[in-house]
C-alpha cells in the first residue's frame, strides 16, 4: 500500500510539474516578413504598460551584429518583466529565408523579428520613428504606453541599454 501511495504521489507531482511548465512556457518566436511598416509598428506601439525595446538592424551591418549579443543578454535579464524586445531587420525581402533565418538560428536570437521590406516608403517611416534619425543603423527606440520615450542612432552598449531601460520601467 505504501508503494502504491508513493507511486501515486510521484505521478501527481510529475503531472503538476508538466502543468506548471505549460503555463510558464513562452510564446513561440515570431519571424515575419512585412512590406507594410504599419503592421510592424503596431507590434510595439501598443497602448499598454509593457516597455518595448525596438532595435533596427541588418545581417550585413557590422555594428548591428556586434551589439546584438548585448541585446540578447538584456532581453534575458528583463523578459520576466513587462518588457518586450522587438528586432526590426532592414535586410532585403529576398534574404529573409536565407540570410536572416540562418543568422537568427545560428546566433540563438530569441526576440520577435520583423523583416521590414518597405523600401518604397522609407521617407515616411524613418521620420515616423524619429525626426532625428538619418536612417543609419543600428538604431534603437523604446516605447511605453504607445509612445516613444527614447531613441538613439548608432551602437548602444550593454550598460547604456540596461540603464536606459531601468529609467523607463
Amino acid at each position: 500500500m505504501k508503494k502504491f501511495i508513493g507511486i501515486c504521489t510521484l505521478l501527481l507531482t510529475i503531472i503538476s510539474c508538466d502543468k506548471k511548465a505549460e503555463t510558464v512556457a513562452e510564446k513561440p518566436q515570431v519571424i515575419e516578413l512585412s512590406t507594410d511598416y504599419n503592421s510592424v509598428f503596431n507590434q510595439f506601439t501598443k497602448q499598454n504598460d509593457t516597455l518595448y525595446v525596438v532595435n533596427f538592424w541588418a545581417t550585413w551591418c557590422q555594428p548591428c551584429i556586434e551589439e546584438l549579443p548585448d541585446f540578447m543578454k538584456v532581453n534575458d535579464e528583463f523578459k520576466s518583466e513587462k518588457f518586450k524586445m522587438v528586432l526590426v531587420s532592414l535586410d532585403k525581402a529576398n534574404d529573409f529565408d536565407t540570410k536572416v533565418r540562418d543568422y537568427l538560428k545560428t546566433n540563438n536570437i530569441s526576440p520577435d523579428v520583423y523583416v521590414l521590406a518597405d523600401n518604397k516608403r522609407m521617407n515616411e517611416w524613418i521620420p515616423a520613428i524619429s525626426r532625428h534619425w538619418s536612417g543609419a543603423i543600428p538604431a534603437t527606440a523604446i516605447y511605453k504606453n504607445g509612445k516613444q520615450v527614447f531613441f538613439t542612432e548608432g551602437k548602444i552598449s550593454y550598460t547604456d541599454l540596461k540603464s536606459t531601460i531601468n529609467k523607463f520601467k
